[in-house]
């Protein structure tokens, strides 16, 4: 690959994710949903926090109070990217904690105040006189680590869940649905931001509006909202206080950043409940204890800054290299691409592009297998062992099963330039005439 100039004009030399994990300058990197590479400015800042800031951040000596400081900014910068004060960020070891932290803080919080109004005005709030399971309300696409944590709830018999489907033509939970799905019991909402498959941005916003009128009739408790903001951050604005949300989960490596995450909890502890799962020194203000991991917190933090400082110019960039690459595909593939992106009256990611390219022998993993330059996936990299089976959130938007057996998801990023579209285009050409050419 050619050196590439990046958003703001700057040559990008040995920084794409292609240099630092094959090695080879002739593949091409659109696998951003699953994974960034480091900024330059992440892995300096990071290098600094090694050297200088390697001290225990609990100490009061040069070396650990570096640290602090370091920490201290990293989760100024981290709130300010999602429009949120300091103290409304705990750092996580990722996503998936984070996410897990939201379930037990909310299954939790519902045992406390059944436990408390049981002792006070008694149970007229809940259904049939009895406070029951806590309940708790998801959509049927949600990432794994959202999935999998309310169905492990619900098996261990710690709260019922359920999974609202998401429309077939608009491929978004609609907010009359989640609004029927609600209970008495109700503890918990979790609605992912954006989908790391189809890049459909869901009605975060207006499920936590008409959830927050509900809530003024005295439900009790009050039903918490949460949100996965991973594929979204550093792509389109995220401000937490607009979308309403008690909740956001931040994944630091889908923004450039390292494998380091953030919850952002609107007054933790104070206007929102918040339950540690882990108990030991007291770091974090008690709510995830665990000495602080100052070299990638640093490194989220100035990931954070780089996004709130760049964010319109890296939109921008992402959606003209993402219509771009659209347009090559139609004029290359005409009747046989479908984009499974594509649905009525939604808006999506700038950089998703999620392609089927009809044909018997053209099921996506085979044609990945084949490529010469391109790296992509056929959907969430956590669901790479699942064989050629289709991707059950296509299917869940209304993919039919034998297009949805042939997708690609194409996520373009940063520095994902127009060449290398034609290249990656000219790849997928070949493939499928090699494909369609064998007996």
């Amino acid at each position: 690959m050619a050196e590439q100039p990046d958003v703001k004009g700057h040559t990008l030399v040995g920084h794409t994710f292609c240099h630092h994990a094959e090695m080879n300058l002739d593949r091409i990197y659109m696998d951003y949903n699953a994974t960034t590479p480091l900024e330059p400015e992440v892995i300096q800042t990071i290098s600094e926090a090694l050297q200088e800031a390697w001290g225990n951040p609990s100490s009061s000596y040069t070396p650990g109070a570096n640290a602090k400081a370091m920490i201290n900014q990293s989760r100024a910068n981290v709130a300010r990217m999602v429009g949120g004060k300091a103290e409304d960020i705990i750092f996580t070891s990722g996503g998936t904690e984070a996410n897990n932290l939201v379930f037990h803080t909310a299954v939790e919080h519902f045992r406390r105040s059944c436990r408390a109004t049981e002792q006070g005005e008694g149970k007229r709030n809940y259904q049939n006189g009895s406070a029951g399971l806590p309940h708790i309300i998801i959509s049927n696409v949600e990432h794994d680590s959202v999935k999998l944590t309310a169905e492990h709830l619900q098996r261990d018999g710690k709260a019922d869940v359920t999974l609202v489907p998401v429309s077939k033509v608009t491929a978004r939970v609609e907010v009359d649905d989640i609004i029927a799905a609600v209970r008495p019991t109700t503890c918990l909402i979790s609605i992912m931001l954006a989908n790391n498959e189809t890049g459909v941005l869901m009605p975060v916003q207006e499920i936590c509006q008409r959830i927050k009128s509900l809530n003024k009739q005295d439900q009790q408790p009050r039903i918490l909202l949460h949100t996965d903001a991973a594929q979204a951050l550093g792509k389109i604005r995220v401000d937490a206080c607009d979308l309403g949300v008690d909740y956001l989960t931040i994944v630091g490596h889908k923004f450039y950043a390292p494998r380091i995450g953030a919850l952002y909890v609107n007054g933790p502890g104070t206007k929102t409940p918040l339950y540690p799962m882990l108990f030991g020194g007291g770091q974090e203000r008690n709510f995830r204890p665990g000495t602080e991991n100052t070299p990638m917190i640093a490194g989220l933090g100035k990931a954070a800054e780089l996004v709130t400082s760049n964010l319109s110019d890296y939109e921008r960039h992402m959606l003209s290299t993402r219509l771009y690459l659209e347009e090559r595909l139609r004029a290359v593939f005409g009747e046989k691409i479908r984009f499974n992106s594509h649905f009525p009256g939604s808006d999506t990611l700038p950089n998703t592009c999620n392609i089927s390219i009809l044909g018997p022998r053209l099921q996506g993993r085979k044609v990945l297998s084949n490529c010469t330059r391109l790296l992509a996936s056929v959907g969430a990299a956590c669901h790479s062992d699942s064989g050629d089976r289709p991707s059950h959130i296509l299917l869940s938007c209304g993919v039919p099963s034998e297009v949805a057996a042939n997708a690609l998801r194409l996520s373009v990023g940063r520095s994902t330039s127009k060449a290398d579209v034609d290249t990656v285009v000219e790849d997928l050409r070949g493939t499928v005439q090699l494909l369609e050419e064998m007996d």
